[in-house]
């Protein structure tokens, strides 16, 4: 070799060298790519000097508005805000906050400020949808972070309450944030009033079948006759199942039982370390099919209808594709599927985006590798920082600041009651369906040996969305209708990812929904048009779905049987697994 080409051939090696290293400290000092992201917007923006010098002309108009209206409020002169906050921002709703001259001037400067911040990111010229989204997100959990409503000294909703119980108010907050603190998390609900199996997930069954993945319970019919055809419930693996078994009143399977309809549900374990290496294929294989074949043999039915809830419904979606050519010449194990807040295409996750790209996953990896599991605190986390100031930050004041007692929510208390999530399994789910949306790709994805494609699903549909669902997007959601080719019905209920499926029917009702056909031809909106709208709940209009696709009524069959006797009563096992 040349002198001139080793000397070239070394400053590659040295370039590449270098680019690793840079790959690596970036891995470590900014997995998630916030300074990356900051410094792109710095720099896009300070490429359009235009378009900045009229947004900081917006800015100061702005400010200078607020330095008249200040002036006003000091002569005792009332008048119009300059900025309000957003209607569902709940943080200055004390009178305080507009009563006091000084601490209206500080929160409408704030706001300003961070409205003024966030419209431009969302602007920020020569940057993509995601790019913007990404900065916007982290940006937006800082500026929420500074509020002044989260620091002692600058909330005067926390200085009245102090002196009004002569200091006992901070004495309170400091024991609630060492609570806080000694678990590592900021607590939701308080603990103490619940326990699984005494006033939560407590209604009557027997675990009928355990492995390393599930424990299925079968649950005791309460109707004097019930449809032959069973019901298999999914819930999602990075949860624990006794949401649809809250409170009596609250609880999806008690309503099931009492409609007349056989009801299972897996509960899946809570794996450690030794679980490591457990695939997507096991959990399938494993865990739905298992489930599915157990419920059938015990009801002597040869289908069950089956319902998958979230990730649940993820998977649930996939063994469909994979069992139509598993049992292709033969009667499909399922007979109807139900979804509860599913995405199959994961185009526009929502804001959870921002954590799915190649160097997050990649720093995720390694994270996993040291554990063999995801906790279940880092993923309840990710999910609480999709809505900062609801779920993070009115629980900081509420507790910390004002001293309250934290109140007992069932639900609340659930979703702290976390799950960790195995390596394998967990990265594989990311890649393949967030960052590549390989699931709505025919034949892209090769599961248990069988290349995946959702247009093979034919079975009728029952799909459920939720208006304000941060974590299953509604009109992301809606995307099912288009890859699958059975008959589909779909409803779309207000309120959130859990409270608009946990949803039982109440008088006066508290929620709504709008339902009907779907078409493959539909966008979400043209839908939603030709959609019929209710009050109430929308469990009886899926019992008048369900139930003639479950079969005749007939005699219960036994809860257990001598070849799968009764492991454990419910909730079983694996549910108490900390």
């Amino acid at each position: 070799m040349t002198k001139p080409a080793a000397q070239q051939s070394w400053l590659i090696d040295s370039f590449e060298n270098a680019q690793h290293f840079g790959n690596m400290l970036e891995n470590i000092c900014d997995p998630f790519g916030i300074g990356k992201s900051a410094i792109h917007t710095q720099l896009a923006w300070l490429c359009h000097p235009g378009k900045l010098a009229e947004s900081n002309v917006q800015l100061a108009q702005k400010l200078f508005d607020l330095q008249q209206y200040a002036a006003r409020r000091y002569w005792g002169m009332q008048g119009p805000d300059v900025e309000e906050a957003h209607p569902e921002d709940t943080r200055f709703v004390e009178p305080e906050w507009s009563d006091s001259v000084s601490f209206d001037i500080a929160k409408q400067w704030y706001l300003i400020l961070t409205h003024h911040i966030q419209d431009m990111l969302y602007e920020t010229p020569g940057q993509s949808v995601q790019a913007k989204r990404q900065t916007a997100f982290w940006c937006r959990n800082w500026l929420n972070a500074l509020s002044p409503s989260n620091f002692f000294w600058t909330n005067p909703v926390a200085m009245r309450r102090a002196v009004e119980s002569n200091g006992e108010s901070i004495k309170r907050g400091w024991q609630n944030f060492l609570e806080d603190a000694k678990l590592g998390t900021v607590r939701m609900s308080s603990t103490e009033e619940f326990k699984v199996g005494e006033n939560l997930g407590t209604t009557p069954g027997k675990v009928v079948f355990r492995n390393e993945l599930f424990e299925l319970i079968h649950y005791t019919p309460t109707a004097k006759a019930v449809h032959q055809v069973p019901v298999v419930i999914v819930p999602p693996c990075i949860n624990k199942f006794y949401v649809l078994d809250l409170t009596p009143k609250k609880s999806l399977i008690r309503y099931l039982l009492e409609q007349g309809l056989d009801t299972y549900i897996i509960s899946w374990r809570n794996p450690g370390a030794e679980q490591a290496g457990t695939t997507f294929d096991q959990y399938l294989q494993e865990g739905l099919d298992q489930a599915f074949r157990v419920a059938r043999e015990l009801s002597a039915q040869p289908q069950v209808n089956a319902v998958g809830y979230c990730i649940g419904g993820a998977m649930l979606a996939t063994w469909l594709a994979w069992s139509s050519q598993q049992y292709a010449g033969s009667v499909n194990p399922v007979a109807s599927a139900t979804f509860f807040a599913t995405l199959v295409d994961y185009h526009s996750p929502g804001d959870i985006e921002v954590f799915i790209d190649p160097a997050t996953l990649d720093w995720l990896d390694g994270k996993m590798a040291e554990t063999g599991y995801l906790d279940g605190k880092d993923m309840a986390m990710s999910f609480r920082m999709l809505r900062p100031n609801s779920l993070i930050w009115n629980y900081v004041v509420h507790g910390w600041l004002y001293g309250e007692k934290l109140s007992a929510f069932d639900v609340l208390y659930w979703n702290m009651d976390t799950t960790r999530m195995p390596a394998a399994m967990h990265s594989w789910y990311l890649r393949q369906f967030y960052l590549h949306n390989n699931l709505i790709k025919p034949n892209a994805l090769n599961v248990a040996g069988h290349d995946i494609n959702l247009e093979n699903i034919t079975q009728p549909v029952y799909a459920v969305a939720a208006v304000d669902d941060h974590i299953a997007p509604w009109k992301q959601s809606f995307r099912l209708n288009h890859l699958l080719t059975g008959d589909k019905r779909f409803v779309l209920s207000t309120s959130g990812h859990i409270l608009g499926i946990v949803n039982p029917p109440v008088s006066p009702p508290k929620r709504a929904f709008w339902v009907g056909q779907a078409e493959r031809h539909q966008s979400p909106e043209h839908w939603k048009q030709s959609a019929e709208h209710h009050t109430g709940s929308w469990w009886e209009d899926w019992m008048q779905w369900l139930k003639p696709q479950s079969g005749e009524l007939a005699k219960a069959p036994a809860v257990s049987s001598r070849q799968y006797p009764a492991l454990a009563d419910a909730p079983g096992s694996y549910v108490l697994e900390p």
